[in-house]
This record gives C-alpha cells, sequence and structure tokens, in this order.
C-alpha cells in the first residue's frame, strides 16, 4: 500500500467513499491504492498520532525491527513502545509479521504499511 490517511468525518463522508469505491469495483476499475481511516471526533485522531508513535512510525518506516530493536533505537521503554506499536496497528499504520528465526525461535518485525500517510482534520 502506498498511502493512508487518517482523517476526521462523518458517516456520511464514509458511506459517500464507499459508494465511489462500489461504483468503481462494479465498472470493473482498479481501486486506489490506499486506505482511509476515518475519527468521528478530532480529538480521537490527535490522541492516536502522539510525537512518541510518530517517532515509532518513522523509525519503522526508516528500518523494519523487532519492539526490542526499535525501543533501543529510539531510546524508549520496550513496553511504552509495545504499547505504542499495538495502537499504530490496530488502525493499520504498521503490520506485525511473525518472523521465524534459524534456531533461535519466532520474532514480531514490524513495519510501516505504508510509505507515508496524510492527516486531514475538520473542526466544526
Amino acid at each position: 500500500m502506498k498511502n493512508i490517511t487518517l482523517k476526521s468525518g462523518n458517516e456520511q463522508e464514509f458511506f459517500r467513499r464507499g459508494r465511489v469505491l462500489a461504483r468503481l469495483a462494479d465498472a470493473g476499475q482498479p481501486l486506489p491504492e490506499e486506505r482511509t481511516v476515518s475519527f468521528e471526533d478530532p480529538a480521537d485522531l490527535l490522541r492516536l498520532l502522539t510525537a512518541s508513535r510518530l517517532d515509532v512510525f518513522r523509525s519503522v518506516k526508516g528500518e523494519p525491527g523487532s519492539i526490542t530493536v526499535i525501543s533501543g533505537r529510539l531510546g524508549r521503554d520496550r513496553s511504552a513502545v509495545k504499547r505504542d506499536v499495538d495502537q499504530l496497528a490496530q488502525v493499520g499504520l504498521v503490520t506485525i509479521e511473525t518472523k521465524t528465526l534459524p534456531g533461535h525461535g519466532q520474532m514480531k518485525e514490524i513495519r510501516a504499511s505504508a510509505s507515508s500517510f496524510r492527516l486531514e482534520a475538520l473542526v466544526v
């Protein structure tokens, strides 16, 4: 996926986007390689995107890694980074993949889901 848009929006906007995508699919046209995550309240969007979580996203965008590697890179506590990764994964900004390590079991690798994300907020 190339882009993710995080935005504030209402129910009508959500269904409008759904109708546009349905028309494209019905016409056999390709769907855009973009994902939109809507927040009804812009405050929820601001609670998600803290400075620490943006640092985590930038870190894994630059180079994927385990929670331990990322926390070392950022100089932060591992459990705090894990909480941030879980929140970013919940909205689809990062993915968590289990990788098998030769002779050493498994590790979870964190990757950015998109090359960038765009923020849109309309406060009324």
